[in-house]
């Protein structure tokens, strides 16, 4: 059974840095596509980054592009999102995900299958 679990969400001042971990298990990461996606209050659940099964190709949306980095380390099975220079409208409830591919496409949210359960990032002005 897939599980995954997210953490390191808190509450930091905006031009503060945090770095999520999303640790899983039931699968084997390496072969699949991984990403964050993050929901604040009454908005759609939106991709912040997206990472291939290598690890080479990484495409991020364009409100975090320069400030965020994805990682993987598979030898864990963890995924990882460096977060700087925060702003407070990156404030929201952090998922990660994976899809079943190891390629991933558009980066939709209905393309991926497996779901952590959220850790909450608090930007403060």
């Amino acid at each position: 059974q897939v599980h995954m679990v997210e953490s390191g969400g808190g509450e930091v001042q905006a031009g503060g840095s945090l770095r999520l971990s999303c640790a899983g298990s039931g699968y084997d990461s390496s072969r699949h596509c991984m990403a964050w996606f993050r929901q604040a209050p009454g908005k759609e659940r939106e991709g912040v980054a997206h990472i291939d099964s290598n690890g080479i190709i990484t495409t991020y949306s364009e409100s975090v592009k320069g400030r965020f980095s994805i990682s993987r380390d598979d030898t864990r099975n963890t995924l990882y999102l460096q977060m700087n220079s925060l702003k407070p409208e990156d404030s929201a409830t952090y998922y990660c995900a994976a899809r079943t591919l190891s390629t991933c496409g558009g980066g939709r949210r209905y393309e991926y299958a497996y779901w952590g359960q959220g850790t909450q990032v608090t930007v403060s002005s």
